[in-house]
């Protein structure tokens, strides 16, 4: 792998809803004429295309968005890896230009997921007597409730201090134009929605939507031919990891491992601590999820997580604020643009362009994602300024 810096310097993501009348096609390409157009770039200057989609996973995204933006004959890679799907395109990319194959590309995540209902984890159906409801459940409100209710028993954290994540990210996106709901949700409100899977309610889980978000990556050495060095943002750290194999219960998905090997990974390569973040981006597909990971990438000890929730640590203008763009909780999570889209949010921060939620003098921040399956990808950036 070449030496060569990896740099963001452009990036867009469209407000996230429900497009009943719009193909894929279109929504990925809106987002990544928006990149092209903040790098200052088009399609003529591209030399790769990576794009992450989940549900039309054999569909030739990729070349379908390309039938959108310009057919330059580039070639197309086409990515599918659970709810780290965007951030595994960006990724692929980033490892690209490291290696010096290319020094700008594309990268790509789109979905249409509104009215999808409730979804299961990755692996395909079993053989023999199906275990749903049997020993455990597949369905993700149930496996994150799961978790919620282990770490409860571990170290005591209350159906309150859950539903509190969903009060604060619900209030973040009330100050970002591009998330799906702009609505507060008092505590009451969010513990008597309707009960999906104890102690999730239904203001608690992630919000299936549709959506787009895409990004321009440079070598550095093209960025600074370009002159981009006011807007780039700086790829700090880039790590992918799955499962190892432990010594565990086989039933119930392990949602913490793989987030916890990915965030010591991407500290050590980034050269930065937790203590170094300004603000996080983490996949809170349900609000007892938002709990593990602070505890998974660090931002506490073990059996602190509800502590950051009670100090408002995590809120804007708290020590280290997560999700102020409202989270998947209420920005959305149109599964295939998520990875990207986080990191969308991250780089706005760095470049002082968040508006309202604007984290002051923000020079460095985290997007995290897991999928189920099992697979994280965690990306450091490091703003221009930094």
């Amino acid at each position: 792998m070449g030496s060569e810096d990896v740099y963001i310097t452009g990036i867009d993501m469209i407000k996230f809803g429900k497009f009943l009348d719009r193909s894929i096609a279109s929504l990925g390409a809106e987002a990544a004429l928006g990149a092209m157009d903040d790098a200052g770039v088009t399609i003529n200057d591209i030399q790769a295309l990576y794009s992450g989609n989940l549900m039309a996973a054999a569909g030739m995204v990729g070349q379908q968005i390309q039938e959108e933006i310009g057919q330059t004959g580039i070639p197309a890679i086409n990515v599918s890896n659970a709810c780290a799907t965007g951030a595994t395109a960006l990724r692929e990319g980033y490892i690209a230009i490291r290696a010096g194959i290319y020094d700008t590309v594309l990268a790509v995540g789109v979905e249409k997921l509104a009215g999808a209902g409730m979804l299961g984890g990755g692996g395909g159906a079993p053989k023999g007597l199906h275990p749903e409801g049997l020993l455990g459940s597949g369905s993700m409100p149930c496996v994150f409730a799961e978790a919620g209710m282990a770490h409860a028993k571990e170290y005591g954290t209350t159906f309150e201090q859950f539903a509190m994540v969903s009060v604060k990210n619900h209030h973040h996106s009330t100050m970002n134009p591009k998330a799906r709901y702009q609505i507060e949700t008092p505590l009451e409100e969010v513990m008597n929605a309707e009960m999906i899977s104890y102690p999730n309610t239904k203001l608690m889980c992630s919000a299936n939507v549709d959506g787009s978000a895409a990004a321009v990556l440079m070598s550095e050495k093209e960025m600074k031919r370009r002159g981009l060095q006011g807007q780039a943002v700086k790829i700090r750290a880039s790590v992918l990891t799955t499962d190892p194999w432990t010594d565990r219960d086989e039933v119930m998905p392990d949602v913490n491992t793989c987030t916890r090997n990915a965030a010591s990974q991407a500290y050590e390569m980034a050269g930065v601590g937790p203590e170094d973040l300004d603000l996080v981006e983490l996949h809170d597909c349900f609000a007892t999820a938002e709990v593990l990971h602070y505890e998974n990438l660090q931002l506490c000890g073990d059996g602190e997580a509800g502590k950051l929730i009670d100090e408002k640590q995590t809120w804007i203008g708290g020590r280290i604020p997560v999700n102020l763009s409202g989270g998947l909780l209420s920005k959305g999570h149109p599964i295939g643009a998520t990875g990207i889209a986080n990191q969308y949010e991250i780089a706005m921060h760095l470049r002082g362009q968040a508006g309202k939620r604007q984290v002051e003098g923000a020079k460095i921040g985290l997007a995290h994602v897991i999928g189920l399956g099992t697979c994280c990808g965690i990306h450091i950036l490091e703003g221009p300024s930094a």
